[in-house]
């Protein structure tokens, strides 16, 4: 906390009725139904228990009343009340404050916190029990075999779901919160002695920078705080809502922030190549791994290039040899080929978009409609081309086969600027499009890492490591990418 917030904290005093009085104004006791006071007399002196209806788990509140009141009529004597009552909460975590904006945080996250009559320190106890969903296998990164866990909306098991995954005692989960009013908690795990304390430091200190009302949304404000993203389209963090990945990655030296109220976590410093592996490929025999991960390759290169470079045969058919001269549409409609193209592209993404938002009973009869009735009629009727139809699919599908939903979209909004490249300039368009595309991959970065990592600067065993599935016991090292503190991952069999 910095010392500019310390410096304006309210503290406790003895003066009980001020304290109550503070807090009843601070709190909306009385204007918030959800914002309850419990008042008891123990020992003769006055105690006062604060909470959050629907954040807490009631029955941890009554065994602790039931001990109190236990306490009050067996022990009418005693030298320090603030210490009997300490011994008699029934909860294996309390803490002591003194500060009231901590314990009015802490009680909005769930806890509670307990005031006794003449003490300067309130008791904060952890009994928060957020509303929550199971944790369910992502609908995005599917596994045919694999655990079927996923991180959901609540911090607290998504720690555990890592902690679960990697029991080292030297697994860090620092916790700070962000937004001036929504206070949202927010997890930077890494594995000290494994990931750069510096790029620790450097995220913890960006995080304590933000200075917001609140992020609703999460870690996607938390994304373009960190990484300052500005308009490029490219993902600089990768997301993912499997715990298996984002224990691998911890374990290679990257960082993981988890925020509160999200079930992606963020995982940093990333590079393009790791938004397109997928679970998949380690959850199969290296063999098949590496074929997965070639045939995932060749669709998103597909999906890429196949419509700016079918476009440029169609606008340039001199550049066709004599064996592929049936390549490119056998008629001409009143509508010219790129706009056909751009039509094509922008219904495949408002299809998506109804696709995301129409009820699942109803997501096969949209799938219908869309390829018999209008991709059909539209043929038909003679605004299509079938070669239009054809390629726009087989992009489409090539880009929903990228694991990165973030990179998916990337990149068909640098195929639609390659199109109209080709459209205008022709070949000169495409070569100097296709270039200034890959120039822009080289020269981003992310927390000072190459985004073209390995391939720029030239990394020969992480090339390999990319383009072959490698079988576990081989790979040594960790990735030089994270600057890991202990490179070496394990040590030879000596066989």
């Amino acid at each position: 906390m910095s010392q500019k917030k310390k410096e304006h904290e309210e503290h406790f005093t003895r003066d009980f009725t001020k304290n109550e009085t503070r807090l009843a104004e601070r709190l909306g006791l009385g204007k918030s139904f959800d914002v309850g006071v419990r008042k008891l007399f123990i020992l003769d002196r006055q105690v006062n228990i604060y909470f959050v209806n629907g954040l807490v788990d009631n029955q941890y509140i009554i065994e602790i009343l039931k001990e109190l009141m236990d306490l009050d009529v067996r022990h009418r004597k005693t030298n320090s009340v603030k210490e009997a009552i300490k011994n008699h909460l029934t909860h294996v975590q309390v803490e002591e404050s003194n500060s009231i904006d901590n314990v009015i945080t802490q009680m909005l996250s769930g806890l509670i916190f307990i005031l006794v009559e003449g003490e300067e320190e309130a008791f904060v106890i952890d009994v928060r029990m957020y509303p929550t969903r199971g944790p369910e296998e992502p609908d995005t990164e599917r596994v045919v075999r694999g655990a079927r866990d996923g991180y959901t909306e609540n911090i607290i098991i998504n720690t555990a779901l890592t902690r679960r995954r990697i029991r080292d005692e030297r697994l860090r989960n620092e916790i700070l919160q962000v937004g001036v009013r929504s206070k949202t908690d927010i997890s930077v795990t890494y594995i000290e002695g494994i990931a750069d304390p510096k790029l620790v430091d450097i995220i913890i200190k960006e995080l304590e920078a933000i200075e917001i009302d609140g992020i609703a949304m999460t870690d996607k404000i938390v994304e373009e705080y960190i990484v300052k993203q500005g308009l490029n389209p490219f993902p600089l963090v990768r997301y993912t809502e499997r715990p298996d990945v984002v224990a691998t990655h911890l374990l290679e030296g990257h960082i993981a922030i988890i925020v509160d109220t999200s079930p992606s976590v963020i995982i940093t410093p990333t590079t393009l190549f790791h938004h397109v592996q997928h679970a998949e490929e380690y959850r199969q025999s290296p063999a098949v791994g590496t074929f997965l991960r070639w045939t995932r390759f060749v669709g998103i290169f597909f999906s890429l290039f196949i419509l700016p470079f079918w476009l440029l045969l169609v606008v340039q058919p001199s550049l066709l040899p004599a064996a592929l001269d049936f390549i490119g549409p056998e008629e001409t409609n009143n509508i010219p080929i790129v706009l056909q193209i751009l039509f094509a592209e922008l219904g495949i993404e408002l299809l998506r978009m109804a696709a995301i938002h129409t009820p699942s009973p109803l997501a096969t009869a949209l799938g219908l409609v869309a390829a018999l009735l209008i991709g059909e009629i539209a043929i038909e009727v003679g605004y299509f081309t079938p070669e239009v139809i054809l390629y726009v699919a087989i992009g489409a599908i090539g880009m929903f086969a990228t694991p990165s939903y973030e990179l998916g979209i990337a990149l068909r909004i640098a195929r639609v600027f390659l199109i109209i490249a080709v459209a205008i300039f022709h070949l000169q368009g495409f070569v100097i499009g296709t270039t200034l595309f890959l120039l822009f991959l080289v020269m981003m970065k992310t927390f000072n890492k190459p985004y073209m990592w390995p391939f720029i600067p030239f990394d020969p065993p992480a090339i390999w490591q990319i383009l072959i599935r490698s079988t576990v016991p081989s790979v040594r090292w960790r990735p030089s990418i994270v600057n890991p503190q202990d490179p070496v991952k394990q040590k030879p069999t000596g066989r």
